[in-house]
Parts: structure tokens; C-alpha cells; sequence
């Protein structure tokens, strides 16, 4: 059993593991903290890009000799295998650590095996510590091995009293330069950015991820160490993108998600649901939404949303569009209540992150 040294050291981990949200995906958010042999804390570390070091290297790099007959802590069950860095159980048997305390199993069966591994070489290894926390933070990336669709990421921008735009249809800037450049790093995060037909005749979005050259990480290296641009997927049920739109370019790739070719639901539309999963077949794992208020209501009325970004200037319209239409709420008992994981201000503006208190398809229409 988890002493209260490990259990605090676990929630330590998981606090971690936020900090590489913009720069490790497609690989998982992890935390690990190093204790000694006598419980007190000597090394921290997180899994800060995709093609670095992993948490439990970094972590034991700050340890260095302290780590020797210790325990290592980490919200993810450490890796068996080699890709593009060594195996993190080697680095533990390496380190000498004496005890191995897990929040959540590796789903990836390319990656798992790590506990059976180091307790074959006299490790003691705790699993399922504080596991609901570690899973909640890690959400990103362990949703798409549960549920074989892509994590949904819901990004909106409004004024404080909801609108997204103003009466006359005018939408530019609801939010400052801040907020706008926190958006292009989002979309550099994902692999996927997904908007309506309707967003595109309004607004005519490239839907690209346009980095300051200081964000640019070092993942999955392009030049200059840039990632490489999102698939941009338009979901257009009758096919009236027009060719001149910029989501046409040649910045990135682009597919026009039509009812015909994807599926449909009874009333015409491209099933959403079938789409998520044609995007998984394809290698997508995360997609940011970015359509306007009727795309947005149709992935929460399909229970397709895992989590919320919004960014609420300090401003008031007093008419216009709301930021979310028809989500299949049609009384106060089916409100779609969210937990807040994070609040922060960006620049002039309120950058809230939130997730869904209950499954989502617990609010889908009968």
C-alpha cells in the first residue's frame, strides 16, 4: 500500500505532467518524482516533448546517486521498449531504484510490459495508485486506446455574456493577440482541427498553426524544428466548400468530410461519430474543434466532446450568435455540468479548461 509520502509524491507527479500539454502530444503527458531511501524528495521530472527524454530519465537525471535504493513514482506505468529513446524500465534498473509506484497501466501494447519487467529484476511495483487522478490529466492520451476514436478538444472563443460574434455577424477579435497566439499553439498540439461547412462560407479560416519561431518545439522534427501542420477536415453534408477556400491551400493537408462519403444520420448529416472514427483508421488521436456554435451542438447531442477550451474576453455584446447552439438540452436536469481543471489569464482575456462531470452520452437526445 501507498505510504502518505507516495501519495503526495503522486499527486506532485500528476501536477507535473501538465506541463508538457502543448509539446508532447502524440506522445502521453507523464510526471515522475524521485524519492530516496528515506522518502524525502530528490528528483522531479515530466515528459516535456515528443522525441525527448521521458519523465523517469529526467527525473533521475535531477536524482543522479540520491535515486540508488529509492522509489520512483510516476503516473504512467514506465515504457518496455525502445523508440525513439531507450526503454525508461532500463534507465530505472540502471538508476538502481529499489520500489516503483504506478498510477495507470500502459494501454499501448507496443510500449506496456514495464511492471512485469523491472518486478522480474527484484523491483517492488505498486500499481492503480491514484489512478482516476493520473487518468483525468492523461485523458489526451489514453481516450483514443478506450474508446478507438480520437480525444475531442471543444476551443471557443466569446464575450463574457456568451456571444460569439456580434449581431451584424462580425466576429474579429472577440479575444486579444494573447489568446489568439495561446489558439495557434493549441492547433500546433493537435494532429487534427475540424470545422463546419458554415464556419468556412462565414469566415473563410486557413485553420493552420502559425507559431512564433520562439513556441515552435522540437517534436517531430520540419524545419527549424516546427511540428508538422494538422490535418484540416471540413465537415461539409452537402459538399458546398467552395474551391477557392482557403482551407485549399497548399499549407496543409485537407478533407472535406461529406455525408455521402463518411455516413449519414437520418436527417442528412454527416455522422460525426463515423467520422471520429474514420479519423482513428487514419492515425488521428486528437482533434480540436473549431467549428461555429451548430457543429459544436451536434458533437456534444453525439457525446463526442472529452474536454473544453474557452476564451472569454472581457467584453459584452448583448446580441448575437451564442458560442454553443442546440447541444440537446431541453431542461434544467440535462444541463451539461463540466468540471474546471484550469483557469488562467491570457493577456486581457479568461483561458478556461474544463471537462465533462459526467459521459457525455449521458445528455444525448432519446
Amino acid at each position: 500500500m501507498a505510504s502518505p509520502g507516495e501519495l503526495a509524491a503522486m499527486r506532485r507527479a500528476v501536477e507535473l505532467s501538465l506541463n508538457g500539454a502543448y509539446t508532447t502530444p502524440p506522445n502521453p503527458d507523464v510526471g515522475c518524482v524521485i524519492l530516496d531511501a528515506t522518502g524525502a524528495t530528490v528528483g522531479e521530472g515530466w515528459h516535456e516533448h515528443a522525441g525527448g527524454p521521458h519523465a523517469e530519465v529526467n527525473a533521475l537525471a535531477q536524482a543522479g546517486e540520491r535515486a540508488r535504493g529509492g522509489t520512483a513514482v510516476v503516473t504512467l506505468e514506465p515504457c518496455d521498449h525502445t523508440g525513439r529513446t531507450g526503454p525508461c524500465t532500463h534507465a530505472l534498473l540502471e538508476a538502481g531504484i529499489a520500489r516503483v509506484v504506478v498510477a495507470v497501466a500502459d494501454p499501448n501494447p507496443v510500449a506496456a510490459g514495464g511492471a512485469a519487467t523491472l518486478r522480474a529484476h527484484g523491483v517492488d511495483v505498486e500499481a492503480g495508485v491514484l489512478e482516476d487522478e493520473a487518468s483525468t490529466a492523461n485523458a489526451r492520451w489514453l481516450t483514443p486506446f478506450r474508446t478507438h476514436r480520437p480525444f475531442v478538444v471543444w476551443k471557443f472563443a466569446a464575450t463574457l455574456d456568451g456571444r460569439s460574434a456580434a449581431a451584424d455577424g462580425s466576429s474579429r477579435w472577440i479575444t486579444g493577440p494573447e489568446a489568439r497566439a495561446d489558439v495557434h499553439r493549441l492547433r500546433a498540439a493537435v494532429d487534427t482541427v475540424v470545422a463546419g461547412s458554415g464556419t468556412v462560407l462565414a469566415d473563410d479560416p486557413q485553420l493552420t498553426a502559425r507559431l512564433d519561431p520562439s513556441d515552435a518545439g522540437p517534436a517531430d522534427a520540419g524545419p527549424a524544428g516546427e511540428r508538422p501542420q494538422p490535418l484540416r477536415v471540413v465537415v461539409d453534408s452537402r459538399g458546398r466548400t467552395p474551391a477557392t477556400a482557403r482551407v485549399h491551400d497548399d499549407q496543409a493537408a485537407t478533407w472535406i468530410a461529406t455525408a455521402a462519403e463518411v455516413g449519414a444520420t437520418p436527417d442528412g448529416r454527416v455522422d460525426l461519430a463515423k467520422l471520429l472514427n474514420a479519423l482513428y483508421e487514419q492515425g488521428r488521436r486528437y482533434v480540436l474543434l473549431e467549428g461555429g456554435p451548430t457543429l459544436a451542438g451536434a458533437f456534444w447531442q453525439a457525446g463526442l466532446v472529452d474536454r473544453v477550451v474557452g476564451y472569454v474576453a472581457p467584453a459584452l455584446l448583448g446580441a448575437g450568435p451564442a458560442a454553443l447552439h442546440d447541444a440537446g438540452v431541453g431542461t434544467i436536469a440535462d444541463t451539461i455540468r463540466l468540471d474546471v481543471t484550469d483557469v488562467r489569464t491570457v493577456g486581457p482575456d479568461l483561458r478556461i479548461t474544463a471537462t465533462p462531470r459526467e459521459r457525455p452520452q449521458d445528455h444525448r437526445k432519446a
